[in-house]
């Protein structure tokens, strides 16, 4: 697997008045794009895309309901790799053990990505790009 770069990071945000009050008020971060509960900017210097990602909104996306499955460690972040290739990363992540909750997925916007929860709890996706 060759990973090109950080794809996008953010917070996996429980509280969305309280989250939203430190990231936008407190620190001041311009999110100029907003999909309903997800915000987002591709405007802050040294990350490609960074979002507050509602934890109901991630659980969704993964697994068709907002509740977060109880059997499994609720992230604080997430964190997005862009591969080379993203079947040959996808393979090499389940040969060696990683348990996938998302396998080359397209998405609606064309980026492709897998995704699976990191040993101390972080959710990271290797993807690739449109």
């Amino acid at each position: 697997m060759k990973v090109i770069g950080i794809s996008g990071f953010g917070p996996v945000i429980q509280n969305s008045q309280t989250d939203e009050k430190l990231y936008l008020d407190d620190l001041g971060i311009p999110f100029e794009e907003v999909y309903g509960d997800y915000r987002f900017t591709e405007r802050l210097a040294g990350a490609r895309h960074f979002s507050l990602m509602p934890l109901a909104r991630l659980a969704a996306s993964l697994f068709g309901d907002p509740a977060w499955p109880q059997e499994l460690t609720v992230p604080q972040a997430w964190l997005e790799f862009e591969v080379d290739d993203i079947e040959a990363a996808t393979r090499e992540l389940e040969d060696r053990g990683y348990d996938l909750l998302v396998r080359a997925r397209e998405e609606p916007w064309g980026q492709v990505l897998t995704r699976f929860l990191a040993p101390g709890g972080l959710m990271v996706g290797v993807v690739r790009n449109p």
